[in-house]
């Protein structure tokens, strides 16, 4: 497998300047990462910066929260798609999922899906740590019924990131042909073959040199 090709190259810190964006976009041309995932800010900094590579350009939307409105959301996904993005990892709103407003839910992720028109890869963060286990169940299937295309574990922001568990039960909801995102605490090649053994067909991660080089080491030592 080629492990570098599950990976997002995430940098989501508030005080990331352009030159540690420009440095991550470097490290994913150099390592063949999937994608760098960036704040939309950053967007057209890394779209010029991996221009002419493989290399695709995430941008989240409503981020870390999900608490921004529909409309707010559409708008950004819009724009950093004009900007280059290739991928949308929005966040669900989560409040309105707890609330058990469902219709809000769904009208909150067709917004998006309206938005990108099929220009970008819909991605829905459901934040899994702050759900129960119905919770994030049903936020995979509001995901799913509304037109995304991956689901992902977390923002990275709150108490907790993936487990294998819930990526277990994510794929088991949203069937073969949804794409799992195992995002959050991700730091080393034994818990991204974990995730991708739960399931899991992309990993988001700062950490990405440390777990593709740990797995070059543990596959040479064959």
């Amino acid at each position: 497998m080629n492990l570098s090709q599950y990976i997002d190259h995430t940098l989501l810190k508030p005080e990331a300047t352009k030159a540690d964006v420009l440095k991550i976009c470097r490290e994913a041309v150099e390592y063949n990462f999937y994608s760098v995932c960036v704040n939309a800010g950053h967007v057209k900094t890394v779209s010029e910066a991996v221009a002419d590579t493989d290399v695709k350009v995430t941008a989240v939307v409503g981020f870390p929260l999900g608490a921004t409105t529909s409309v707010t959301k559409a708008f950004e996904a819009n724009e950093a798609i004009e900007n280059g993005a290739d991928e949308i990892d929005m966040v669900l709103n989560i409040g309105a999922l707890k609330a058990m407003d469902y219709d809000l839910v769904k009208a909150d992720i067709e917004a998006v899906v309206k938005a990108i028109d099929k220009r970008a890869v819909l991605k829905v963060i459901i934040e899994t740590c702050l759900l129960t286990a119905v919770e994030k169940i049903k936020a995979c299937e509001l995901s799913v019924e509304a037109g995304a295309d991956f689901v992902k574990t977390s923002t990275g922001f709150n108490s907790g990131g993936a487990t294998a568990e819930d990526i277990q039960l994510m794929r088991k909801t949203v069937g073969p042909d949804i794409g799992v995102k195992a995002s959050g605490g991700i730091r080393d090649y034994q818990t991204a073959m974990i995730m991708i053994e739960a399931g899991a067909t992309r990993i988001g991660a700062s950490q990405s040199i440390a777990i593709v080089t740990q797995g070059e080491a543990d596959q040479n030592a064959y």
